[in-house]
């Protein structure tokens, strides 16, 4: 009997310069855990005058997670930080209370074609953890855990805990976000290291669950993490994410999140009064969207 309980297929969205595909949220699975929003980006090739450009933006409740596979990205935000992101490393930034940010294609790169394929994560944070101070860390690919099994089959601990194992990434709940690459078919049986709510994000190649083979840009949701047991195709890359659900609804309005309706209407009149901190050496910023002008959290 299979163990998915929903299949999302990776949706078209716009981000302003760049278009990305939408996994969460959904209608019918709002979060899994923590992870309360995830697009792909890419495989998009920038020819030389194509750039990555998401100018200065707002964030509260939450940390966000940048994964690239190809390309980079320079992150700058209103802690003072400037930091490249590259293939493998990890950037985590926990907005809490109030963060402003940009991403964009690092001037050395700006005037020649070049690749950007990746993940942009949002986790929202515990009721009490919401309003903490903001903060900033990168870790490098080096650093995570990695390890391969019997079969082959190649692991990556990005964040969070699992398999007795600990990323160094510091998060803020009981989670875990899990890179799987095989180069052969193989039976993998991963229940009994996972907890809470469970997502499976097909990158590319297939994998199969009770006879039935699910393909690339598709989102399965498990019925029960601990049930978890499939088969891997060839030349497959997987993510494996989720971890403990809020006892609490959590709420989204633009880029804001939050346990509070009124928090995240506090937030969007804040970001329209210009309250948040500037980022340094940006100039402009990207204004609150006209449709959140006069709609109300529901």
């Amino acid at each position: 009997m299979s163990n998915i309980g929903i299949i999302i297929e990776e949706r078209a969205a716009d981000i302003g310069n760049f278009m990305v595909g939408r996994l969460l949220p959904f209608r019918q699975k709002r979060m899994v855990g923590p992870f309360s929003f995830i697009d792909h980006m890419g495989p998009a090739a920038l020819n030389e005058y194509e750039n990555l450009d998401v100018g200065p933006h707002p964030h509260i409740g939450l940390s966000t997670l940048t994964y690239l596979f190809d390309g980079a990205i320079m992150h700058r935000d209103s802690l003072g930080t400037e930091m490249e992101i590259k293939p493998g490393a990890v950037n985590w930034m926990t907005a809490g209370k109030g963060v402003t940010h940009s991403e964009r294609t690092p001037e050395y790169l700006r005037h020649t074609d070049k690749f950007l394929h990746g993940l942009q994560i949002w986790v929202a944070l515990p009721k009490e953890l919401e309003e903490c101070e903001p903060s900033f860390e990168h870790t490098n690919a080096e650093d995570l855990p990695h390890w391969e099994d019997d079969q082959g089959v190649n692991f990556r601990l990005i964040a969070g805990e699992a398999f007795g194992k600990k990323s160094p990434v510091s998060v803020y709940s009981k989670l875990y976000f899990i890179e799987i690459k095989s180069k052969n078919k193989a039976k993998v049986s991963i229940g009994k290291d996972l907890y809470g709510e469970s997502g499976l994000y097909i990158l590319s190649g297939t994998i199969t669950d009770a006879g039935t083979t699910f393909e690339s840009k598709q989102l399965l949701i498990a019925k029960d993490a601990q049930l978890c047991e499939f088969e891997i195709g060839e030349d497959t890359t997987i993510y494996i994410f989720g971890g403990e659900p809020f006892p609490e609804e959590r709420y989204i309005l633009w880029n804001f999140v939050s346990s509070s309706k009124e928090r995240l209407e506090q937030a969007k009149q804040d970001w329209i009064d210009k309250k948040f901190p500037p980022v340094a050496n940006e100039t402009g910023y990207i204004p609150l969207p006209e449709f959140y002008l006069t709609k109300k959290t529901s």
